[in-house]
């Protein structure tokens, strides 16, 4: 590490922000997933959400940064709230943010909130309502909505008449959310719709935020973008307005491929958590829910999550490291190499051994990974979990 990197944020100083630091992990996550082709079985995957929590306090037991647990409803759905809360009690971490699902029910062919029968948005409103209700239940604070509403055909439906309907149920869920209680509005280019998807980008989401209230804020997912959109400005931006709420994170290489964050492009995730660490927003007084949205098709589900929470904290940590003094009296200068050497000098530096210490210092294991292998839980899931339904999409 350099001596300009050392001089304006220590090594203690990270530490101090990475030990507070905290990644909410996705329910649906550790059931089976697949592709448009197929779904692949894994043995002991969770069979209902209690049993998604349990591994979910694995990913917590060994990171220590892995605290709360979203849920997807009806994925999720249990017939007593207060009781799955009362057990993610139990395992060391709670409920986050539930997750409304409104693109798996034959009605809503033709959309959901958006669709040209009142009887089918009636249908998705009370949906939403029901997830307010499982967040006064759970003690959830977040409402994340993404909509898979769009059109397929040119002339397939009014675009401005979508538009209209989804304010109408946005400001009636909106009027439902308690004081301590917020919408969060997730948005996505294409699919499944490939002519217009009704919330298809950042602009769209924050326009119908801004005209519902200080309540409703945007969510970004990092896979949720044309190729080569610079998210990171999407991030300032969002901060510069207060309406950032909320990360999904994930990696892609080509459309919304839910990989493992930080595995396709890490130093993308690097400069998205610079803007971040700027403004001194990384915390869990930020506001901002830093959550995983992916989907393990062919890895192993629970060290997927740890790898995924470790990718997300080095990165955290690099940008941490950034000398902003330097970078900024670069930037003033126009000094453009300069500048850009702040950031790489940052980037390349291997804070592997500094997050070692700091969870040898939190009565953590410095290796995560092989922490989990050798407590034989994942052998022990696997000779348990006979019999019953595994959980994946769709359940």
């Amino acid at each position: 590490m350099s001596d300009s990197v050392e001089s304006q944020s220590t090594v203690e100083n990270a530490k101090g922000v990475l030990a507070a630091q905290t990644i909410e992990l996705p329910s649906w996550a550790f059931g089976n997933s697949g592709t448009r082709f197929k779904v692949f079985a894994q043995h002991g995957v969770p069979r209902d959400p209690f049993e998604k929590l349990a591994d979910a306090a694995q990913v917590n037991q060994y990171t220590g940064a892995a605290g709360s647990v979203a849920l997807h409803i009806p994925w999720d759905k249990v017939d007593d709230y207060g009781a799955l809360a009362a057990h993610a009690a139990d395992l060391g971490i709670q409920i986050g943010t539930i997750n409304s699902n409104t693109f798996q029910d034959d009605d809503y062919m033709l959309g959901s909130v958006c669709h040209p029968d009142p009887a089918v948005r009636r249908k998705a409103t009370e949906h939403l309502l029901e997830c307010v209700d499982i967040m006064d239940a759970t003690g959830s604070t977040d409402l994340k909505l993404w909509f898979a509403d769009g059109t397929n055909y040119p002339g397939q439906d009014s675009i401005a008449d979508r538009q209209d309907r989804l304010a109408d149920v946005l400001a009636e869920v909106y009027a439902r959310l308690g004081d301590h209680q917020r919408l969060l509005l997730e948005y996505k280019l294409f699919e499944p719709s490939f002519y217009t998807m009704d919330v298809p980008d950042w602009g769209t989401a924050y326009a119908h935020c801004l005209k519902l209230g200080p309540k409703a804020q945007v969510v970004i997912d990092t896979g949720h973008h044309a190729p080569g959109t610079n998210i990171e400005f999407i991030v300032a931006m969002l901060l510069r307005e207060g309406k950032l709420g909320g990360f999904d994170f994930n990696s892609r290489f080509y459309a919304d491929d839910d990989l493992m964050v930080g595995s396709a492009d890490p130093f993308q995730l690097f400069r998205i958590m610079h803007e971040l660490a700027l403004r001194g927003v990384v915390g869990p007084d930020s506001g901002i829910a830093y959550m995983l949205d992916q989907c393990h098709n062919i890895e192993p589900k629970i060290p997927g999550q740890i790898r995924s929470v470790m990718n997300v904290q080095e990165a955290t940590a690099k940008a941490l490291l950034v000398d902003t003094d330097a970078l900024s009296a670069a930037q003033a200068a126009g000094d453009v190499l300069g500048a850009n050497a702040v950031l790489m000098d940052a980037y390349n530096t291997d804070v592997r051994p500094l997050l070692a210490e700091l969870r040898a210092e939190q009565g953590l294991d410095a290796d995560p990974m092989a922490a989990y292998a050798a407590s034989g839980y994942a052998e022990k899931i696997k000779a348990d979990r006979q019999g019953g339904q595994a959980a994946g999409w769709g359940a």
